[in-house]
């Protein structure tokens, strides 16, 4: 059962909440897809079960495959947020980490091509692969370096400084419509480099020159 954590390995006293996330919030990734830039960011949530800890190998089903892998920065909330103002949400991020947003790259174009919402492409159990979080009072929010390699290969890189939509204005925004609770994770886009996940695959999520996970992929039925 999935709980969070700090770099340290110390729980957090925080329950594990929702996951809302953000599409298209760097404009080469947004390309790299032949997707339109948005005029303001794209929203979903994938819920609670969807979150797995980075501590063990991760597995990948058969029956999901292909899956592909998506880095993003991700922001712990430590306090209710509703129409939330931007001093009110910078006193309220608790942790930051690194984030995977396992994505069913085939099923959420057919969904998307019928018009049908992504919740099975982007919502099944396990999609959320979440690291252990750094305390937010040591980082820049306006200038964070993040990066996932594979196999000893750089496949992304983000900075917070080329975002659409920076992180405190992102997360004012969203809380204009949802709610965050104490628990909750927002996360803030994924920069180019995006692609299918193998079983065999060694990963490492990095945040400002510290690595916070080192895991492998493995199949399953």
């Amino acid at each position: 059962m999935y709980s969070h954590t700090w770099k340290d390995g110390k729980d957090i006293a925080l329950p594990a909440g929702k996951v809302v996330c953000i599409g298209r919030n760097y404009v080469e990734h947004a390309q790299e897809l032949n997707n339109p830039i948005p005029d303001e960011p794209v929203l979903f949530i994938k819920p609670s079960t969807a979150l797995v800890g980075s501590s063990s190998s991760l597995v990948l089903k058969e029956t999901l495959s292909p899956i592909h892998y998506e880095a993003e920065l991700s922001v712990l909330i430590g306090q209710p947020l509703t129409h939330a103002t931007e001093a009110e949400v910078r006193e309220a991020i608790v942790g930051l980490g690194v984030a995977l947003d396992l994505t069913r790259r085939e099923a959420q174009s057919a969904l998307k091509e019928k018009g049908l919402p992504w919740e099975l492409a982007k919502a099944f159990d396990g999609s959320c692969v979440q690291s252990p979080f750094v305390a937010n009072e040591k980082l820049d929010l306006a200038s964070i370096k993040y990066g996932l390699d594979i196999n000893g290969e750089a496949r992304q890189r983000g900075d917070t400084q080329l975002m659409i939509t920076p992180v405190i204005a992102l997360i004012c925004h969203l809380t204009q419509y949802f709610t965050l609770l104490p628990g909750d994770i927002v996360l803030t886009g994924t920069p180019k480099g995006v692609g299918q996940l193998h079983a065999g695959d060694e990963l490492v999520l990095s945040l400002s020159g510290d690595i916070l996970a080192n895991f492998c992929c493995v199949a399953a039925p």
